[in-house]
Order: C-alpha cells, then structure tokens, then sequence
C-alpha cells in the first residue's frame, strides 16, 4: 500500500480518571520508538508536539457533584475536537494519550470532518468497556467512561461542545466487552451498537466480527477512526493501565486485528489511549502498543523485534 503521512499528536489527557499517570503516555510512546517505527515503514511523521486543553475554569469539587475535572476535561474536548478536525486533512492523526477522555474530542473532530466530505464514521472501539456513560450515569464520575455516549449525542453533556455530527451508532463496533455495569448494560441493549464481549471472541475467533464490520465501512465508503485502549488487552501483556480486567485479548488476537486494519486500507485515524507509565514495566506496555500501531501501519507479525525485559 502507499505510504501515508502519520501525524502524530500528543494529548496528555489525565482528567478523565481520579488515578493519575496517563499524562506521560505520549512521550511513552515517544521513546519506545513510534514515529522511527512508522518511518521504518515507508511513512512520513509529522510531530505536532503536546496539546494543552483550551482554556478553563478551575474545577470545584463542591459544583461539580462526584464528577471528577469536569472543566479540565471539558477543556481538552474543545482543543483536541478543533485539532482533530484540521489533522484530518493532513493525513492520519495518531492520538497518543492520555485517557480515553481524549476521545471525547478526537472523535468528534473527526465527526465533523467526516461530514464535511459528505461521508459517514465508523468507529471502532477496542476495550474492556464500552464508554457509553453520560455524566449524569457516571458511578464513578470518572469521564473516561462517557466518550460513546457523548459522540452518539446522549443528553447529559452540559457545558461539552455541542455535537452536530453525532456517530450512529450502528456505525460503531466494540470488541473486547468484559466489564460493564448495570446502568451501561441497560442503556447499550437499547442501541444498535455492535457490541462483541471476550465470550463471544472465545467461541468464534475475533476475526469474523471485525470482517463483517470492515465490510460495512468499505460498503458506505466510510471514514474508520479506531480507538485503541491498553485495557483491550489481557493485563498479563500490557500491566501498565490503571482499569485492569483479567481475560483480554492475547497479543496474538490483538495483531491480527492491526494486520487486518492494515489489509483493509480503510483506517483514517488512531487513538493510542490509556498508558499510565508509571504502572509500566520497564517500558514493556508501550513496546506493545507501538508494535500492534505499527502493525496497523503494514508490519507483519513476523517481523516484530525481539525484545528483553530482564
């Protein structure tokens, strides 16, 4: 396939949880060799450096309920949804978070975009959760839960960007399900997401649903954004996330949905989200997910290096 300019964007997004960490994920990748992987690949890097939220009022515990940095993370929405929508014309943006409140605005940057060429969204959701809260939901007031549920237009996001190009949801796939509360579970089952849980890809192998849903993009001539979460994987390969659920996918699985990605031509963006270094082992998690990036970006499995972590 033709070479394609990678941009990559830092987004040391660490409002969407109360555990701290994730603001280092994007030099993380940066050090575990991403842009020298992709170049190796053929692709031309661009770096835009570390985003900074937009302007915000400082939080107060006591306005905003359990929600924990709202402001801040209403802040990051309005930066990376306007980056996101100008990356887009430059070639594929790579969102190196952060937490997954990052794609509260990477997607709908992207959204708009999309719109703009008079072509539907497709979002690919890799995850232990769906993400499908709303603030009012929120058990835990912990954004990182909402980014679906905002980009799907669910009431609820007072303050937040307005959306005028909402994803429909039966644009959107999630695959690797293992950890959903009952709120979420109730509101899902009322949507037309597709949605695959670890019993499902257990039964079937994960390359099927994956297949049906490329196919529908390629039928709409759709945009693909895809939003790689390191909970997606089982915590045994990739420890250095904050949201560990036993019995994700193998990293087997996990490249052959990159390599499929790959094959398919149709990815038009990246979240990279959910690093927390400091639960890292020496640098073993974003070796990982720089790998399976780089998969997505032509490398076959075959030809990952081999690294040592003793």
């Amino acid at each position: 396939m033709k070479p394609k300019s990678c941009i990559l964007i830092g987004a040391p997004v660490d409002s969407g949880k109360r555990r701290t960490g994730c603001l280092m994920g994007p030099d993380a990748f940066r050090t575990a060799g991403l842009a020298d992987a992709l170049v190796d690949l053929s692709h031309p890097v661009k770096d835009m450096g570390n985003l900074t939220p937009a302007s915000y009022n400082l939080d107060d515990p006591a306005a905003s309920g359990a929600l924990h940095a709202l402001n801040q993370t209403i802040g990051w929405t309005h930066r990376l949804t306007r980056v996101a929508e100008d990356a887009m014309a430059q070639g594929i943006p790579i969102f190196l978070g952060g937490d997954h409140s990052l794609s509260l605005g990477s997607v709908a940057g992207v959204a708009n975009y999309a719109a703009k060429q008079n072509r539907p969204l497709f979002v690919l959701w890799l995850d232990a959760h769906s993400d499908f809260h709303t603030p009012a939901t929120s058990g835990s007031g912990n954004l990182h839960g909402t980014p679906l549920g905002y980009v799907t237009g669910r009431a609820g996001f007072g303050g937040f960007p307005q959306i005028t190009n909402p994803v429909l949801q039966q644009n959107i796939c999630i695959i690797g399900l293992r950890s959903i509360d009952a709120a979420e579970r109730a509101a899902l089952e009322q949507t037309d997401i597709h949605r695959h849980d670890m019993r499902e890809i257990d039964e079937s192998g994960i390359a099927r649903p994956l297949a049906a849903f490329l196919k529908r993009v390629e039928t709409a001539n759709g945009l693909l954004h895809v939003s790689l979460d390191v909970d997606f994987l089982d915590p045994s390969i990739a420890p250095a996330v904050g949201t560990t659920v036993p019995g994700g996918t193998t990293l087997r699985e996990a490249h052959l949905v990159m390599e499929m990605l790959h094959d398919s031509g149709l990815m038009t963006s990246l979240d990279l989200v959910e690093l927390n270094p400091f639960l890292d082992e020496r640098g073993r998690t974003a070796h990982v997910m720089v790998d399976l990036a780089a998969s997505a970006f032509g490398r076959r499995v075959f030809d990952r290096p081999t690294r040592a972590y003793v």
